[in-house]
């Protein structure tokens, strides 16, 4: 009778396990609150802050969130524009992966790319693991969604720009106890477009005192280009600033882990849409009060790829990650950077290419698929002031070998740098005798790459997305890609330019009270 009560009993604690094991896979557990995880998500901003060694510009929020955090100083994107950059870090794999690399493809009804059936996007797992979830901001995603199923909120929609949520924040939730993984979106170097920013710059750059890397000319468009984007990083600082005084006011500091980071390089030429490190390299610091245990405070020199931000997310809230995604936990202890980090660029608007880069602790190996297309191929930032100076000079035969170097109608098929001797990356090591062997290792990470995930970016794109293209720029598009659309449909070419310009709708969420 003894025996048949201890089987009944360790029976039934057996089940009981179960039960919770099965419980806590579908709940949050009831007797430890998880943390909050907050994303400030910054656009078109490179390493320039103060804690990384810019001296010009004061940035003391973000300065003093460093040193009381993790300060990561080789943090690089899987690509160097918006779209393809959170489409990777919302699916957890690289953007090549699932075919929504090129710059705002599924646009339009004919033209959306569905992600496989067992893909579920970041917000998705976590919001089904109990987390109230908002993105306030732009998306920005190169793949069909329900925004309802990622986030609460309402949101905007544009034709072109895709989905922006309305500003909320975690005191959105119903439920207080609710822990929340939030995204507050902020403008970083695109606040150069606000005509009233020199209003709000409250310590002026000193023009003379700017230095430029070695790739640009010394002129004074470049110059003050250049400081108005340091000045910008000030207002990025203070908005900073005022999201932790939030959450103190709140009381969620404490149990809110805070990630910075941008989502690519500074809006200028050979940076932002190009694999150089002013387009890929990026600040990211991570901050939780109280648990320096976890979130150490320390210094971290070793490369990381930002797709270890969204497995990191995961494994603070406690869930387990899918297979599919790439990054890993950078606070677990057995956390080893990866030998290599892959980033590639492909369609950015209207301007077609393909590159490719494969970066190790030392060296940046870049494969131009497109060599005979110049790095100055026709594209959206032909409007800049800054683009019409500098191409003007290269025309006059003013700028230098390195500041032209971009310029030529040609690039070459490989590049290759050595990151500790040459950060700026203007000496290409390709052709070298003596880096021969280190261009090979590198060359066949990238071969081995491309074979493995199945880029696909080697592929061709649908009709559907260049018709979008070709229907909003018109004759921008100079691809040879679009030459038999122009055959095909004859009245196409910038009919849609209108779309541009279009109003942003609004589509309430019936779900959310915001009163």
């Amino acid at each position: 009778m003894k025996n048949l009560n201890l089987l009944l009993i360790a029976i039934f604690i057996i089940f009981t396990c179960r039960v919770d094991a099965t419980t806590t896979d579908t709940k949050l557990s009831t007797t430890k609150k998880p943390p909050n995880i907050l994303w400030i998500f910054v656009e078109d901003i490179s390493p320039h802050l103060g804690t990384y060694g810019e001296k010009l510009v004061k940035t003391p929020t973000l300065d003093q969130l460093a040193q009381k955090g993790s300060k990561f100083t080789n943090a690089i994107a899987p690509a160097p524009v918006c779209s393809a950059m959170r489409s990777a870090m919302m699916t957890g794999q690289m953007q090549t992966n699932l075919g929504i690399q090129n710059h705002h493809s599924s646009r339009t009804p004919e033209s959306m790319i569905q992600l496989p059936e067992h893909v579920k996007t970041l917000p998705e797992i976590m919001k089904k693991k109990g987390y109230f979830t908002f993105n306030s901001g732009k998306d920005d995603y190169n793949f069909e969604y329900d925004r309802f199923d990622l986030y609460s909120g309402d949101y905007k929609v544009h034709p072109l720009y895709g989905k922006s949520g309305v500003p909320i924040d975690w005191n959105a939730r119903k439920n207080k106890d609710q822990p929340f993984f939030g995204q507050i979106q902020l403008k970083g170097g695109k606040h150069i477009f606000n005509r009233n920013m020199k209003d709000k710059v409250l310590y002026p750059i000193d023009r003379e005192k700017v230095v430029l890397p070695p790739y640009y000319p010394d002129d004074p468009v470049v110059v003050n280009e250049w400081a108005r984007y340091l000045e910008s990083l000030q207002i990025t600082d203070r908005e900073v600033a005022s999201i932790l005084k939030r959450l103190k006011d709140d009381g969620e500091l404490e149990n809110t882990v805070v990630f910075f980071f941008a989502d690519h390089g500074m809006r200028f030429l050979r940076h932002k849409q190009f694999l150089y490190e002013g387009g890929l390299k990026v600040p990211f610091i991570a901050y939780w009060q109280g648990h320096e245990n976890i979130v150490q405070k320390t210094v971290r020199d070793e490369q990381i790829s930002l797709l270890d931000i969204s497995a990191t997310t995961l494994a603070l809230a406690g869930i387990e990650k899918p297979d599919y995604f790439e990054g890993n936990n950078l606070f677990a202890q057995n956390y080893q950077a990866p030998k290599y980090v892959i980033s590639a660029r492909d369609r950015c608007d209207f301007t077609i290419d393909r590159i490719r880069s494969v970066r190790s602790e030392k060296f940046k190996y870049i494969k131009n698929f497109y060599p005979e297309r110049s790095g100055m191929q026709p594209s959206y930032r032909d409007y800049w002031q800054l683009t019409k100076v500098t191409k003007e000079l290269y025309e006059q035969g003013k700028l230098n070998e390195i500041q032209a170097q971009h310029f030529q109608p040609q690039r070459p098929v490989e590049e290759l740098y050595n990151l500790e001797k040459d950060p700026h990356e203007i000496v290409n090591l390709a052709t070298d005798p003596a880096y021969h062997s280190v261009l090979l290792e590198h060359r066949n990470v990238l071969e081995d790459w491309i074979r493995t995930s199945g880029d696909q970016g080697q592929f061709p794109e649908d009709e559907a997305a260049l018709k979008l293209m070709l229907g909003i720029w018109g004759d921008l598009a100079i691809n040879p890609e679009y030459d038999e659309l122009r055959k095909k449909y004859p009245n196409l070419s910038g009919s849609q330019f209108p779309l541009k310009n279009a109003k942003f709708k609004r589509v309430n969420d019936k779900n959310y009270d915001d009163d």
